[in-house]
């Protein structure tokens, strides 16, 4: 399923769970009996025949132009899990930026850099940047893979890792990279409000199947900025889960960013920070096309 959170003036513009399909959104608000997103996810397994149902069906759509997409899950329960440095080449040209807080580690991390984005970071698709709240005027795009959790609990070291992926969706790690460096560490450069745009589709793993074979793109006004394949992660989807999950339990709707490619702004001379009127676009099939404007 590709799954979306939507608004609608029909509905009051209240978000509602919804599923795409071509250019049209299947509204399955009654049959996931009022859920968010969220609760969709913890309550999966018992709704799934009745969302199959209700997609097959058919019955309220909206066509894809007139409505309004939320993140996939507007608000997460808890912060959005990061990984720092985890495509080989990115790795290379962030250490070598003079940003890096990480750096004497090394220009390739030996384990998973881990941090977080508060919910509060998290917006649309379509909505704007604010570089205003970069004192610094140094707002960076990252263009990653995320994971969205399905399963409750630790995995330990004999579960199977990718038993806990609900399904994956996009994520742009905004970034202030003056507040980055000036703080030694990442949270405050990377959860401004609004700094997390999400979506635009959630879609389930059954429809994704083998996550190394997919590739994300990033686009700044059309210009392509960064191009990988998610086989060229330095630590993988299992290795990630595995490493988050050996001491925190996880709960269901738990999103993890897995990383950015080269290409970010910090690693051109000069750096190719965005910009008030720039549009930013992270791609990657079949979850679709990320896009925001920068103010």
């Amino acid at each position: 399923m590709k799954l979306v959170t939507f608004r609608h003036p029909k509905h009051s513009n209240e978000p509602r769970v919804g599923a795409v399909s071509g250019d049209r959104v299947i509204d399955l608000h009654g049959a996931a009996g009022g859920r968010d997103m969220n609760r969709v996810i913890d309550d999966f397994a018992a709704l799934a025949p009745e969302l199959a149902a209700a997609i097959n069906a058919a019955r309220e759509t909206f066509a894809l132009a007139d409505v309004k997409l939320a993140a996939p899950i507007p608000l997460p329960r808890r912060n959005v899990f990061c990984v720092g440095k985890n495509y080989h080449e990115h790795a290379r040209e962030f250490a070598g930026s003079g940003f890096d807080s990480s750096a004497a580690q090394g220009a390739v991390p030996a384990h998973p850099i881990i941090f977080s984005k508060p919910p509060s970071a998290v917006s649309a698709p379509g909505d704007a940047i604010d570089t205003s709240l970069d004192p610094m005027n140094s707002v960076d795009y990252e263009a990653e893979l995320a994971i969205v959790i399905g399963k409750a609990g630790r995995c330990g070291e004999h579960d199977d890792p990718l038993s806990f992926v609900f399904g994956y969706t996009l994520i742009n790690d905004v970034t202030s990279r003056g507040l980055q460096k000036q703080h030694s560490q990442w949270l405050l450069g990377k959860g401004i409000d609004g700094f997390c745009p999400m979506g635009p589709t959630l879609v389930t793993a059954d429809e994704i199947g083998d996550v190394r074979k997919l590739t994300i793109s990033c686009e700044v006004n059309g210009e392509r900025r960064q191009h990988a394949s998610v086989a060229d992660l330095i630590f993988d989807v299992p290795t990630l889960i595995r490493t988050i999950g050996r001491s925190i339990s996880f709960v269901p709707g738990d999103v993890i960013a897995t990383g950015t490619p080269a290409g970010v702004g910090i690693g051109f001379t000069p750096p190719k920070y965005l910009k008030k009127g720039d549009t930013v676009r992270v791609m990657l099939d079949p979850i679709g096309m990320l896009d925001n404007p920068v103010v």
